[in-house]
């Protein structure tokens, strides 16, 4: 199975067969010899394939409703990628439309076609570097053969970072999942929180939102509005208050209310660190007094649009906490997906959720499988064809 067709099966799966229940095996039994009655009892008839027959169908139902799920989120890749999509076949297009042979000319091209996708510096001189090795070890010549190999890099450089299961987010079984957000002002942090407490709202989950962002009024008040959207309670305080007066009421609040997922709202404000640094150490020394293993995630919300200011912003948030994972807000706004790559490879963290779209459903957990095959559809069926 080639490279392309595993992207295919790992994104597009198998739809279930509803054939099996038509092809039971029924049990057939010999006619007994006729006796004269003389009584009537009730006898009990096990009736093995009809059970059988239901439980498939239950199966079936069960798949059903993942397929259809998986296609939602298909589609949800395929729009909010359709932008950064246009731009990689683009590149794609310009880089060997004047192609003639792989020589060093052509990989100062492509170096600046990758990075004028957003994909960065430093990721686009790694590809380039090991795309020359790739070529002179396999004698790629054809141009096809050197547009696939390129798109292999990208994702070969996307998973050489870390285990695929670092994607997930650390959702606790045995008590509340705490999460800090983090992240400069118009990011989409608030709006990526209310997103993602509607989900587990929606699955069953007791939430709580916390408005740690005391020194915007304005912060506040968008939080209790996404709280009442998703149908969930906000602890909140008034602005100017202490934020970890805020974490120490939320977090009470968990503990003797048996929530189980508490999302907290922190302030962005990178032009003092120091201070930022401060607030959100105490904001996690209050949660670790009741729950030593929390905070369980600290998402760091960047700005897709932004391109390489998202980059700058992660860098300076990483360097001032512990950031754990990044949410990648208004991707479907965006021709700058390949940051995803950049973010990946330059500053070792995993995107954990993507923002697809202005819908309250539209945040979704990040699939590097999705990821590619949203990106790079349009050149592999032109591969295929």
């Amino acid at each position: 199975m080639g490279f392309f067709d595993k992207i295919k099966k790992a994104v597009l799966g198998e739809k279930p067969a509803e054939e099996e229940i038509k092809d039971l095996p029924v049990e057939q039994e010999e006619t007994p010899e006729i006796e004269e009655v003389t009584s009537i009892e009730t006898v009990e008839v096990e009736t093995p394939v009809e059970e059988k027959a239901v439980e498939i169908k239950e199966e079936i139902q069960v798949e059903k409703v993942e397929v259809v799920k998986q296609e939602e989120t298909i589609e949800k890749y395929d729009k909010g990628l359709e932008k950064s999509r246009k731009t990689f076949g683009q590149f794609m297009n310009d880089l060997f439309s004047n192609f003639r042979m792989v020589d060093d000319e052509f990989f100062e091209e492509l170096e600046e076609a990758l990075i004028s996708a957003d994909v960065g510096f430093e990721t686009a001189m790694r590809i380039s570097d090991e795309l020359q090795e790739e070529v002179k070890l396999k004698n790629v010549k054809k141009q096809e053969d050197v547009q696939n190999t390129i798109i292999e890099k990208l994702v070969e450089i996307y998973e050489a970072e870390g285990q695929e299961e670092n994607n997930n987010l650390n959702i606790q079984t045995d008590g509340p999942t705490i999460i800090l957000f983090v992240g400069v002002n118009g990011v989409g942090k608030t709006t990526s929180i209310g997103k993602l407490a509607h989900r587990y709202k929606q699955e069953g989950k007791k939430v709580l939102l916390a408005a740690a962002d005391t020194f915007r009024a304005g912060a506040i008040d968008q939080l209790v509005v996404w709280g009442d959207r998703a149908g969930v309670d906000v602890v909140k305080h008034s602005a100017g208050s202490d934020p970890a007066a805020v974490v120490f009421d939320a977090v009470e609040r968990t503990k003797k209310e048996n929530y189980d997922i508490l999302l907290v709202d922190t302030a962005g404000r990178l032009q003092n660190k120091v201070n930022l640094m401060k607030e959100l150490e105490k904001m996690k020394r209050v949660i670790e007094r009741e729950y030593p293993s929390a905070p369980h995630e600290v998402l760091l919300v960047v700005d897709a649009t932004t391109g390489q200011n998202a980059m700058i912003q992660a860098k300076e948030f990483k360097d001032t906490t512990d950031v754990t994972g990044i949410v990648l807000s208004k991707l479907d706004g965006t021709a700058k997906g390949g940051m995803v790559l950049a973010i990946r490879n330059e500053l070792h963290l995993p995107v954990k959720l993507v923002g697809l779209g202005e819908k309250i459903t539209d945040l979704a957990d990040f699939d590097p499988n999705q990821f590619v095959y949203g990106l790079f559809k349009d050149l592999m069926e032109n591969y295929e064809n």
